[in-house]
């Protein structure tokens, strides 16, 4: 539209001010002389009226100003009006016959390709003009036209082809970070194009080392602390070992597995899926497997089209989903699971019977150590990571996740991903 519209828009301005200024001023000139020409014929005629002076007429008019003269006996003026396409044609023509006859007058701009059909009410009958319409019209205009509609699509191809090529850098671009916020390696990405559109690229890839390097810092620090926690938890659990089996040891080895299980809540938070490949798997067979594997009340499973191949990190969505169905759960004793294949998405839906979520909370709980204990039961062990974790997978594969009602009554999940 950049380049279309300014040019049409030319063009349209351009065109205007040529029939006005010009076109229209030679087409009145040559429809004056036209109607000058058929006003004296008639005016011959009247002076000695019949065939013979029609004739006559013909004979003079005819070599040497193209205009054909002949007499149709007792015969009236056609009532049908023909007009042209171009009614600026018509009206010239209509201007200057009104100037020139007094006598009532009929033409037709439509009926021959290349001629004028002009017929003047006499006595006798009517008298019957055939002009050359390039005695009428100048042709120029049409041609004029032609040259710019032929110049405006030629300049505006080339136009579309350059652009294309300046545009091209950009949606190389536009992909790399679509891939880059999908967690997929984008080494082969090299700025190109214009010097803006390079700039851009420069930066971007700027803004993702600077990330990278940000991930890297905060997946070492965690595993920093997490190492050095572990070193006194394994103490403790020694310690506690040598000692008796009484309430209280039990207590304090409990403490302790739940501090270990919260460490490696926050290494998997931290990790993310940075360091995984994306491999072609069958969701169908997958989330068998996935389901198959956990522990606990399995959910039911129910599948809709699965036919086509996805691109994932296998070992992420499986933790990301582990993260989902272990929350359901944790608050509910039944849980469906059901898959859908539309075109290039999958969606996935799970629903349980569990309390859920109030509408006005279903944005927190996707927070970091966040955990809603007023709506879900507040004796439930967790970090309150497996929420957090698992958007961010489900996030970093180009997918969303919402919280709604489930016809279970208790939370829904759904899940949508792209192929």
């Amino acid at each position: 539209m950049i380049i279309i519209l300014p040019v049409a828009i030319m063009q349209i301005v351009v065109a205007y001010i040529f029939f006005n200024a010009h076109w229209a001023t030679v087409t009145a000139s040559l429809s004056d002389s036209v109607a000058a020409d058929v006003s004296l014929s008639v005016e011959l005629y009247k002076q000695a009226p019949g065939a013979n002076r029609a004739d006559d007429l013909d004979a003079m008019m005819r070599p040497h100003m193209e205009l054909s003269v002949a007499l149709a006996d007792d015969e009236d003026l056609p009532t049908a009006n023909r007009r042209a396409f171009f009614s600026i044609l018509d009206k010239t023509l209509q201007k200057s016959l009104n100037q020139s006859l007094s006598d009532p007058f009929w033409f037709d701009t439509t009926r021959y390709p290349n001629h004028i059909d002009i017929r003047v009410k006499v006595d006798e009958g009517t008298l019957r003009f055939i002009a050359a319409r390039e005695r009428v019209f100048a042709k120029t205009g049409f041609v004029f036209i032609f040259w710019l509609v032929l110049a405006s699509v030629l300049l505006t191809l080339v136009s579309i082809m350059f652009l294309r090529n300046q545009a091209r850098p950009i949606t190389k671009l536009a992909a790399a970070a679509d891939a880059f916020g999908k967690g997929q390696e984008i080494s082969d990405f090299k700025p190109t194009g214009a010097a803006e559109v390079r700039l851009a690229g420069q930066s971007f890839m700027k803004m993702k080392q600077r990330l990278s390097r940000f991930m890297d810092q905060r997946t070492t620090m965690l595993a920093g602390v997490s190492h050095d926690l572990r070193t006194p938890l394994t103490r403790l659990n020694l310690h506690l070992a040598m000692q008796e089996d009484t309430e209280d040891t039990r207590a304090a080895r409990a403490d302790i597995k739940d501090m270990e299980a919260m460490l490696d809540g926050y290494l998997d938070f931290a990790r993310g899926i940075t360091d995984e490949e994306t491999e072609e798997i069958y969701m169908e067979s997958f989330l068998e497997d996935l389901i198959e594997k956990t522990a606990g009340s399995k959910p039911e499973l129910i599948f809709e089209g699965l036919a086509l191949p996805m691109q994932v990190k296998s070992v992420a969505m499986a933790r990301a989903l582990n993260n989902l169905i272990s929350n359901s759960q944790k608050y509910g004793d039944r849980i469906i699971m059901k898959a859908e294949q539309k075109q290039d998405r999958l969606s996935l839906i799970i629903d349980d019977n569990g309390p859920g979520v109030p509408a006005d909370q279903r944005s927190e709980v996707f927070r970091p150590f966040v955990r809603l204990d007023t709506s879900r039961n507040q004796n439930i062990e967790g970090t309150g990571l497996g929420l957090a974790i698992a958007r961010d997978i489900i996030r970093n594969h180009g997918g969303t996740i919402s919280l709604g009602d489930s016809e279970l009554g208790g939370l829904r999940v759904s899940v949508s991903l792209p192929r």
